[in-house]
């Protein structure tokens, strides 16, 4: 206590003079209006100031997660727009493979129902059974469809069943184009993955790009014209380089095969027994 007494009183010169000017401030600011407005000016100048800079470090801070929270609005937006993009594909898939069935002429062609009892997938020769036979108009090299595209060629009938030749085996031959061309060539499937078959035999000079449609070239008694097969996945070239092998997304999905149409084509014993005699001389 004693050495504050002593503090207070070794300056209190300038103690007083502190109180003196701040007393003198507050007078002339207090009683002045001119100077009083100069005060409030400056003073809101210099918070101004300091809230502008204060402001823009916190915005400078803030930036980082704007940026990153619009890098995830556009990597959203970018998932959405492909995902729209494949459903859309897909769409225009499906609506080729309904069309096709639809466009047969019905002069032409009939169809008979008929649903999957018995499928599949993992032989080197896959066979399917139908639920209807010989006594439903259904006869041995007959089409079978669905409603996304080619299943197989009855091969057996009985009154009231069908074994079918699936596209998964490997006495499977089907002629196929490139929708947009009249380049064709015949469909294989080499054992494997059931969503994929191989079109053999498209000559080099063939033009085609991924993604194109592959459909029935019409070359046979068995199915019509422009039948959905699948698309083009990838592409090499044949074993002895003469033409291109192509890797075809086959669009019928054979894990989930239930109701099928079985195609009977009018006139398709007549041609058959024209080209066997031809054939035989």
């Amino acid at each position: 206590m004693r050495n504050l007494i002593n503090f207070l009183l070794k300056y209190n010169y300038w103690f007083l003079f502190v109180i003196l000017e701040v007393a003198s401030f507050v007078l002339l600011f207090r009683f002045n209006n001119y100077q009083q407005s100069v005060y409030f000016t400056s003073a809101n100048t210099v918070v101004g100031a300091v809230y502008e800079v204060s402001g823009g470090i916190s915005s400078y801070f803030h930036l980082k997660s704007v940026n990153e929270d619009l890098l995830d609005r556009n990597m959203l937006l970018e998932e959405q727009i492909n995902n729209l993009e494949k459903a859309l594909k897909e769409r225009q898939l499906d609506s080729i493979a309904v069309n096709s069935i639809r466009k047969m002429p019905q002069k032409d062609y009939q169809l008979f129902k008929a649903r999957v009892i018995k499928n599949s997938l993992n032989l080197a020769d896959n066979y399917i059974t139908l639920d209807k036979g010989s006594s439903s108009g259904i006869h041995s090299e007959m089409g079978v469809v669905d409603g996304n595209g080619i299943v197989g060629i009855v091969y057996e009938t009985s009154p009231s069943y069908s074994v079918v030749i699936s596209v998964l085996n490997s006495k499977s031959n089907i002629s196929c184009k490139i929708v947009g061309s009249d380049y064709f060539g015949y469909l294989k499937w080499e054992h494997g993955d059931s969503r994929y078959a191989y079109l053999k035999d498209l000559p080099r000079h063939a033009e085609f790009n991924l993604g194109d449609t592959v459909v029935t070239s019409g070359f046979s008694t068995v199915f019509p014209e422009g039948i959905m097969v699948g698309t083009v996945d990838d592409m090499s070239d044949s074993h002895d380089g003469l033409s291109y092998l192509l890797k075809i997304k086959l669009a019928t999905d054979f894990g989930k095969l239930s109701d099928v149409r079985v195609i009977a084509r009018n006139g398709q014993q007549e041609q058959k027994e024209l080209e066997n005699k031809t054939t035989k001389q």
